[in-house]
């Protein structure tokens, strides 16, 4: 059994047991969110002992040669001495400055940090309502194009921090924010590449943020852009988004709504359906799929099963608390 010392005080481990069970069953609040080694919620900084390599996965290297793990997916074989993260580095304060409502549950809202951001269109970074509550949103600005971070953030019945942003969150507020995290961006590799982005819900924002990215640097491939919801008051930026098919024309945008009927210019079907009927082979294309779970996991293997590499689908399930 191993043992988790965390300020002073030591928690049996139970045997195939997180760190992050560990420590909620002794009473300790960790912050987390997902729980799937996904969100970044409940990273942790170890000061002695061995990290299984598991526990470091998707994490920037600089932070694994530091010992940051994810407590989630941490299943120590040994003893550790671990801490929080350093406040430094990790999180910094921002403040609203604009809100706006984008269809019935969902909002932009837009930040400015109190010191430079590094981050890549597309990233997700963690929004604090309290000390330990907080939840992850993708990035749906581009450094080079917006003065902002823009989040957005669907309201979730029974949600603490999505209740909190649409309801209680105003212009002029400060919060607290942490690092951007994530894989899901662009890379000017191959501008020549046919690219494909599906989306559901507020999905769209990482993909917002990467498409225009994308042809901000001269990506000159096609670049097809779906997004999926049931009906046309889930669907956003829409004006915006046909307005980059004027000035690009190799850039495609698709509307898609799967319970009513559709208008102006829109496609009746789920998302993926209306994806499989346009493109029968996607052989040698870079993928990219954020929203729902199911979504995204059914979307890896058709995509996959259609001619795309795994190695180029690059996804981001958006995972609820």
């Amino acid at each position: 059994m191993a043992i988790i010392e965390l300020e002073g005080k030591s928690y049996p481990c139970e045997e195939n047991e997180t760190v992050l069970d560990c420590l909620t069953r002794h009473g300790v609040q960790v912050p987390s969110s997902c729980r799937a080694g996904v969100c970044q919620s409940c990273m942790m900084r170890a000061e002695q002992g061995e990290i299984p390599k598991a526990a470091q996965v998707g994490l920037k290297p600089t932070r694994v040669t530091q010992g940051y793990f994810l407590a989630c997916s941490c299943k120590p074989q040994d003893d550790l001495r671990i801490r929080f993260p350093d406040a430094e580095g990790l999180r910094m304060g921002a403040r609203v400055v604009g809100k706006e409502l984008l269809s019935h549950d969902i909002v932009a809202v837009r930040l400015v940090p109190d010191k430079p951001m590094d981050y890549r269109a597309g990233q997700f970074i963690r929004l604090f309502r309290d000390g330990g509550l907080s939840r992850c949103y993708s990035l749906a600005s581009v450094p080079v194009l917006d003065e902002w971070l823009e989040l957005h953030v669907r309201h979730v019945p029974g949600g603490q921090v999505s209740g909190w942003v649409h309801g209680d969150l105003s212009p002029g507020d400060s919060v607290q924010i942490a690092d951007s995290s994530g894989h899901c961006f662009y890379v000017p590799d191959q501008q020549d590449r046919a690219m494909l982005l599906v989306g559901t819900g507020s999905g769209l924002a990482p993909l917002y943020g990467i498409v225009r990215d994308a042809l901000h640097q001269g990506h000159w491939g096609p670049v097809w852009l779906y997004h999926g919801s049931h009906g046309s008051k889930g669907l956003y930026r829409v004006d915006e988004l046909h307005e980059l098919e004027r000035q690009f024309a190799n850039f495609h945008y698709v509307p898609c709504v799967s319970h009513e009927k559709p208008s102006n210019g829109m496609r009746q079907g789920m998302v993926l359906d209306v994806v499989a009927g346009d493109h029968e082979s996607l052989d040698g294309w870079q993928a990219f799929l954020c929203g729902h779970p199911d979504m995204v996991t059914l979307g890896k293997t058709q995509l996959f099963l259609s001619g795309v590499s795994l190695s180029e689908i690059y996804a981001d399930p958006f995972v609820a608390s």
